[in-house]
C-alpha cells in the first residue's frame, strides 16, 4: 500500500460514485442544479440524507436560505456533459437549466422542479448545516421519495474522469 497524495485520490481507487445533482430554487423562482460528488443516507427512522458543498457554493447558499432541496440522481439520458457544466458553472451568473438544455418536471408538493430524466429524487428539509473545511455538510430530513426503474443511474468512474452507466464500463 503506498502513501496518496491527495484525498481526491482515494475515490479513483473505490468507484464508482452514483453522479448526483442538487435541485434548489433561486430568489427568482427558477430551479438551480449542482453536481454533488458525494451524499449519503444517515438515517432510516427518521429518514436522513447528507451532502457536502463548497462553501462559496450557490446552490448550498439557496438551500441554507430556503431550507428546501432535491437531490436527484440523473439517468444515463441527461449527457455526462450537460451533468458536470452543472457543476463547473455557478448558479448566482448563469440559468444553467436554460443554457445546458435540461428539461424539468415538477414532483407532487414541491415547488423545486427536477431534471426529466432523473432515477430516483429525494426531497428534503434542511435539518442543519456543519463547517466540515473547505465544504458545508448539509443534515437534511427527508419528506418524499420518487424512484423510476424504468431509467438507468449515472456514475463518476475514476473521480469524474468518466461518467456513465455501470454497465459500460
Amino acid at each position: 500500500m503506498k502513501a496518496l497524495s491527495h484525498l481526491l485520490d482515494s475515490a479513483k481507487l473505490i468507484d464508482p460514485n452514483p453522479v448526483s445533482l442538487v435541485c434548489s430554487k433561486t430568489p427568482s423562482g427558477i430551479t438551480n442544479l449542482a453536481t454533488v460528488s458525494w451524499w449519503t443516507y444517515l438515517s432510516l427512522d427518521p429518514a436522513t440524507i447528507g451532502f457536502a458543498m463548497m462553501k462559496p457554493s450557490y446552490t448550498g447558499e439557496m438551500v441554507r436560505t430556503n431550507k428546501k432541496v432535491v437531490l436527484t440522481v440523473p439517468s444515463d439520458k441527461i449527457s455526462p456533459k450537460q451533468i458536470m457544466q452543472c457543476g463547473s458553472f455557478t448558479g448566482r451568473t448563469k440559468e444553467k437549466v436554460k443554457e445546458f438544455g435540461i428539461e424539468l418536471k415538477s414532483l407532487p408538493d414541491c415547488d423545486i422542479q427536477i431534471p426529466v430524466h432523473s432515477v430516483i429524487a429525494i426531497q428534503c428539509a434542511l435539518r442543519e448545516f456543519v463547517d466540515a473545511g473547505d465544504h458545508y455538510f448539509y443534515i437534511c430530513d427527508v419528506e418524499n421519495v420518487y424512484g423510476d426503474e424504468n431509467e438507468t443511474p449515472l456514475f463518476a468512474w475514476k473521480g469524474y474522469s468518466k461518467i456513465a452507466p455501470a454497465k459500460e464500463v
